[in-house]
């Protein structure tokens, strides 16, 4: 039987990230994210729900991550849902399941308060320009026709 375990999500982080590295030096940062859904219902009342999300990811990236979000910033992820069990400190066996982040983007424009970090002690600089930002990524290609996409 064939498997799949995919991860796509876009949200905000809940809190700052947390860095800390294995024993060999590999970096791994830890983040929670909301992804917020928003519906109408039958009766035309808006509603929406958050769903509270927790990230680690490893390696060189997992260091951009602590040097370029914050609590609040947007961000999109790809990964894989990880299945985390202990034992607690009562001895109750505990589990969740996290998401192992193995691709990010930045989501935004460097301009704005969830991508740009003022330097100084205790600050981060802004996001590097390099990066598109997500805003737009519904909007029609510019060399489009522009009365119809012909396929």
């Amino acid at each position: 039987m064939a498997s799949y375990n995919k991860v796509i999500l876009i949200g905000n982080l809940t809190r700052d990230p947390e860095l800390r590295y294995t024993p060999s030096q590999t970096a791994v940062v830890d983040f929670g994210m909301a992804v917020n859904r928003r519906w109408k219902t039958p009766d035309g009342a808006d509603r929406s729900e958050a769903c509270f999300v927790d990230c680690t990811m490893f390696g060189k990236r997992a260091e951009v991550i602590n040097k370029f979000f914050r609590k609040g910033s947007a961000i999109f992820v790809e990964g894989r849902l990880t299945y985390d069990a202990w034992t607690s400190q009562d001895g109750s066996k505990r589990s969740k399941l996290k998401v192992t982040v193995e691709n990010f983007e930045f989501v935004g424009s460097a301009g704005n308060s969830q991508g740009q970090r003022a330097a100084g002690p205790g600050r981060r600089e802004a996001a590097p320009s390099e990066e598109q930002p997500m805003d737009d990524f519904d909007q029609t290609p510019p060399d489009a026709p522009h009365d119809e996409i012909p396929f």
